[in-house]
């Protein structure tokens, strides 16, 4: 079975020590993880003026990437009970009137839903000159990053636990100078505080006569939310939609 020890975690990233199971499955995590937890997204953007630098493709193309706080409660619009007529179950509309001179931020967006917030206020969206305006209605809908990268809910990452041996051309001195993190032990070398070990550090091991094992059993596993849902809401669901996978396999 599966165990799972936290080595770190904060606001919107959690990296844990995987162990006991395969690269097969931890690559099914990340994939779970990074493209079919479901995030709110702007999809749809209706323009009744936009007069900015900007053409409407490229000006629903900034909008749609900015990040929303994905409340529960919202289906996908595929398994919504309006069919994907996009109800208040499924989306949720939000619009923007500005006139320059001014610089148009995320903020700025009236958001129907009070649950539904800007995650990153600041992001820019146009900057407007004298008399130019923007006014528009957008829609923002449940998506899988499946179909498109504005609904990846973060970024997953993996490396098998390292296991460091010297060879009779080691540099240990050398090591010691440029990887804080480690030190002598037996016939290798230890790693002292397993979380902020990187490829880069194991690069600078083998490069003075160091050899780096990866495990294929145990592995340090990274997820950092892009804000939408926690770290926490994104693996719970990750392993849910795993989970099912396996029970219609079943069938």
């Amino acid at each position: 079975m599966v165990t799972i020890k936290m080595l770190e975690q904060s606001e919107n990233e959690i990296k844990l020590v995987l162990d006991k199971t395969t690269p097969e499955f931890v690559n099914e995590i990340r994939r779970a993880s990074m493209f079919e937890v479901p995030t709110l997204a702007i999809d749809d953007v209706y323009f009744t003026q936009n007069s900015s630098a900007l053409y409407d493709e490229m000006l629903a193309h900034r909008l749609g990437l900015v990040v929303l706080k994905t409340p529960k409660g919202y289906n996908l619009p595929s398994e919504c009970t309006c069919s994907g007529k996009l109800c208040a179950k499924c989306s949720v509309k939000m619009t923007l009137r500005a006139k320059g001179p001014v610089t148009v931020y995320a903020k700025d967006m009236k958001i129907k839903d009070p649950d539904v917030k800007v995650v990153h206020p600041e992001t820019v969206i146009v900057k407007l000159l004298e008399n130019q305006e923007v006014e528009l209605e957008a829609v923002a809908i449940l998506g899988k990053g499946l179909e498109h990268a504005k609904w990846n809910a973060g970024h997953v990452y993996y490396l098998g636990m390292p296991e460091i041996e010297a060879t009779k051309d080691a540099d240990a001195k050398t090591v010691l100078e440029n990887v804080p993190i480690v030190e002598k032990s037996g016939k290798g070398l230890e790693i002292k505080n397993i979380a902020k070990w990187t490829e880069a550090y194991g690069e600078i091991c083998q490069k003075n006569g160091f050899v780096v094992k990866n495990s294929d059993s145990q592995f340090i596993f990274t997820l950092e939310s892009w804000g939408s849902k926690s770290p926490q809401e994104i693996m719970s669901e990750a392993v849910e939609v795993i989970e099912q996978k396996a029970k219609n396999a079943k069938l």
